[in-house]
């Protein structure tokens, strides 16, 4: 089959590599038919993600046809189209029966806090993920959800990771009405979680990046005010300006580790990866929070050590949320509001990319390159599409 394979920092390249094979009788083979690349994929393609070993695929938000199923799957049949959540599970473990899927007691040994992620280095369990033709489905009567006929394929490919994430981390942010709610970020989890926060009751929305299409793009689908931080002297006073002098009811950070905005954090967390990843956005959101406000985290850091002034939120007695997105949870209520008109998640891809251009296609999302918002990868014979075609719907 033909993938992605990963040749280290800013190196990848489609090349073949043996297809997938059933290794247990609880697997699935999917053909896939559209795969992303995610914010976080550039996090491993940078080399800031420890133990992201060569020759891996990447790859945890896809779609697409069963082609094969274990002896023991009960719930999936040949031909079935299926989104896929990024979280590997079990189902039936003390997390997972919480709907904490994301933290799986029984599918990452290499660690005791995150679960499997497909795609996502050996710190979340090995698993190739799919940016690929073929990629097998451990657990396939627990993960895969078979994708409504009303519900379209663009839709679908972004339930599996960037649409959830961006929802849970409005949910996390636990918005009363009324409340004014700051995003820092404008990749697609920060769109979307601008986005939520107005299906939570927020009364203002504020996103804050420094690319200013972006922006543009994120006021015009989120409907929110925004904010480019390379004009602004001091985040957190600048929000306290804007907001009465008391912070934002709520701050999510849907940045991580590779945030940009004080040389010091990119010097000591992205340069020379003495902590884990930059941790400016956490600072900004904890510094620009009302006292008593709560602070919602879905960027990606890295294990283990980050500084962040944990005695600011002390003194200010802030609520912080944060976790890796349980998307089978949300699946039922974001179709939902995707039949409903609430929500439109495919008018934020702008680029389809064939697979065998990967190695362009992460150069443009990496490099914010053509006014890229989110990237779709099909695979051969999954769709007929130009090299690199721009698919705008906005």
């Amino acid at each position: 089959m033909l993938a992605m394979n990963y040749r280290g920092p800013f190196r990848v390249r489609a090349e073949h590599k043996p297809d997938p094979v059933i290794e247990h009788p609880g697997d699935a083979i999917v053909r896939v038919t559209r795969s992303c690349i995610c914010g976080s994929d550039l996090h491993l393609y940078h080399g800031l993600v420890p133990d992201t070993r060569v020759g891996t695929t990447f790859g945890h938000e896809f779609v697409g046809i069963v082609e094969d199923v274990g002896s023991q799957v009960t719930k999936l049949k040949v031909g079935d189209k299926v989104l896929v959540p990024f979280n590997v599970f079990c189902g039936s473990c003390f997390f997972c029966q919480k709907e904490l899927y994301g933290n799986c007691h029984n599918t990452n040994p290499q660690a005791t806090a995150v679960g499997g992620i497909y795609g996502y280095s050996h710190t979340a369990g090995g698993f190739d993920g799919g940016q690929a033709e073929l990629v097998r489905v451990p657990m396939a009567d627990v993960g895969p959800t078979v994708i409504p006929s009303d519900i379209h394929e663009d839709d679908a490919v972004l339930l599996t990771d960037a649409l959830p994430t961006g929802y849970q981390a409005a949910e996390m942010g636990d918005i009363s009405e009324g409340d004014t709610v700051v995003v820092f970020g404008a990749g697609p989890v920060g769109i979307f979680a601008a986005k939520s926060a107005w299906l939570f009751g927020a009364g203002r929305v504020i996103v804050v990046d420094q690319v200013d299409y972006r922006l543009d793009f994120v006021r015009r689908y989120a409907q929110c005010e925004v904010v480019n931080f390379r004009e602004v002297d001091d985040m957190a006073l600048h929000i306290k300006k804007m907001t009465d002098w008391l912070g934002a009811d709520v701050c999510i950070d849907a940045v991580g580790c590779e945030a940009a905005g004080n040389a010091a954090q990119t010097f000591t967390g992205v340069t020379t990866m003495m902590q884990a990843g930059s941790a400016t956005v956490l600072h900004w959101a904890i510094n620009s929070v009302r006292k008593g406000g709560n602070v919602s985290i879905v960027g990606v850091y890295g294990p283990t050590f980050n500084a962040v002034p944990i005695g600011n939120a002390l003194n200010k007695g802030l609520t912080l949320r944060m976790n890796q997105a349980s998307v089978k949870r949300h699946l039922p209520r974001l179709i939902e509001h995707i039949r409903a008109g609430h929500i439109d998640p495919k008018q934020i891809i702008t680029h389809r990319v064939p697979l065998e251009e990967v190695a362009d296609a992460y150069h443009i999302f990496s490099s914010k390159l053509d006014n890229c918002i989110k990237t779709v990868l099909i695979p051969p014979n999954a769709g007929q599409v130009k090299a690199v075609e721009a698919t705008a719907s906005h």
